[in-house]
């Protein structure tokens, strides 16, 4: 990225206002492909950051996001002036992912990536019953419970933070295995494990109490086996304004009252 004119592409969500806000930037910037750009700009809300850290990931580049949906937490806020000077001034955060890998009653092996959190749900009104091992020893031998989910410290104030959770310092090197709605052990609060800790799930019954498992949005039916570990390659770069950076932002979720 030069410091004078960096090459963008602006990627945006199908809302009206992140579409309208695409065209105004593009007339103003120009628009270039994202494997020819130096930094991505996504319009939209944190799905659709998801969505371009899942498509575009892989090139590399950094991304600053502007908030043009429901919710924002890992975008800036949306304003046209200045784009090139709060680029070049941005923070960066460095995410890793979770990889998954979803084991079938069918027996296929399904990968994924997940930079927020994998998590497994009942499938129907039965509860799931789950068994954890961690870095290949038993931790818990029967989990009952509507699902579990590890969450990174990008993704613990989201849905993790929801199910009582705890909010991880961003760049901790932590990651979050919590419980939903777990009724037996009744008192078990979940746990905070390294992050290159492998976490198996091991699904008790899956025919009688079908599980499935969500890396992010990408949902994977009728699971015996989930195996979740911090992807040793996969990085990506979120782009912040001084005043809003991520790290600072997760600091202040811990004081909301």
């Amino acid at each position: 990225m030069t410091a004078s004119q960096p090459r963008i592409a602006f990627l945006a969500s199908p809302s009206a206002d992140a579409q309208q806000a695409l065209q105004a930037l593009v007339a103003l910037h120009g628009q270039h492909e994202p494997d020819a750009a130096d930094v991505l700009v996504a319009l939209g809300g944190d799905g659709f950051m998801l969505q371009t850290l899942h498509r575009h990931g892989g090139l590399g580049k950094p991304v600053f996001g502007m908030k043009l949906g429901a919710v924002g937490f890992l975008m800036n806020h949306y304003r046209t002036a200045d784009l090139l000077a709060r680029i070049e001034a941005a923070e960066p955060a460095v995410l890793r992912p979770l990889e998954m890998i979803a084991l079938t009653e069918s027996g296929a092996s399904v990968g994924s990536l997940a930079y927020n959190e994998v998590s497994l749900l009942r499938q129907t009104r039965q509860a799931a019953h789950l068994a954890i091992d961690l870095n290949g020893k038993p931790r818990l031998d029967e989990l009952i419970c509507d699902g579990v989910m590890v969450a990174t410290p990008a993704g613990s104030t989201a849905y993790n933070y929801s199910a009582s959770g705890p909010i991880l310092p961003l760049g901790s090197r932590v990651i979050a295995l919590t419980p939903i709605a777990a009724f037996r052990p009744r008192r078990w609060r979940g746990a905070l494990l390294k992050a290159d800790t492998e976490v198996r799930f091991r699904v008790l019954d899956p025919y009688k109490r079908p599980v499935s498992a969500t890396a992010d949005s990408h949902e994977v039916r009728d699971i015996v086996e989930v195996t979740i570990r911090e992807s040793g390659e996969r990085t990506v770069t979120l782009l912040f304004d001084p005043e809003h950076n991520l790290e600072e932002r997760i600091l202040s979720e811990q004081f909301v009252t």
